[in-house]
């Protein structure tokens, strides 16, 4: 694939994850076809990572993204903010980061267990079908690691992003990307291409003409 060839010329040391990465975009393209979610989620740098993937996914990243037609039709039905309407929404690959919902999490944190917020939240909002995505450096963050047994019993598929060693996560997920280093800030580094490459390969994918 185009994007990882040139995201391997840009980091070579990234080449032991390029069928991963390719089985995880198969992954995304089929929830996103049909019809389903992405949940994501980290903690720290991985949780800025989570809400800078969802900004990436949810709007333009490259390409123009158009809204379908059929649906143009229907906003413009409305005389007064139809057309302006139309002319500023983007596609978007829906797409949410558990991260983000500050009274819910911190009304459990306080009532129930911290360590189980995001479990939580994968109860509340995954459905068979759903994918969660779990960004995590050693791949044993405990909160992280039970959302993703969360999302496994609910009939989700689970993607995990860590470092290169084995992990709880790693034995939970349906594939792991392991980012070639050991320590957190240098994970992190390659966390960041990393995503890139999916969220350029998935624009490319259900916007093929727009630019």
């Amino acid at each position: 694939m185009k994007r990882i060839d040139d995201l391997i010329k840009r980091y070579k040391e990234l080449e032991v994850i390029k069928d991963d990465l390719e089985k995880v975009f198969k992954l995304f393209v089929q929830t996103y076809k049909n019809n389903h979610l992405v949940l994501v989620v980290g903690n720290g740098g991985s949780a800025a990572d989570s809400n800078h993937i969802v900004g990436e996914l949810m709007k333009s990243f490259c390409r123009k993204r158009k809204i379908p037609d059929s649906l143009i039709k229907k906003i413009k039905k409305n005389k007064k903010y139809g057309e302006e309407l139309c002319n500023n929404l983007q596609g978007a690959l829906p797409t949410i980061s558990l991260n983000n919902h500050e009274s819910l999490n911190t009304a459990f944190l306080n009532d129930v267990d911290p360590l189980v917020t995001f479990a939580q939240q994968v109860l509340g909002y995954g459905n068979k079908g759903d994918l969660f995505f779990g960004i995590s450096t050693s791949g044993n963050s405990k909160n992280v690691v039970m959302a993703a047994i969360t999302a496994k019993a609910k009939g989700m598929k689970v993607v995990a992003l860590t470092g290169q060693n084995d992990s709880d996560l790693s034995q939970i997920a349906d594939i792991t990307i392991k980012a070639p280093a050991l320590e957190t800030y240098k994970i992190q580094e390659y966390h960041l291409p990393i995503y890139h490459c999916l969220c350029l390969m998935l624009e490319d994918y259900f916007w093929p003409d727009e630019f």
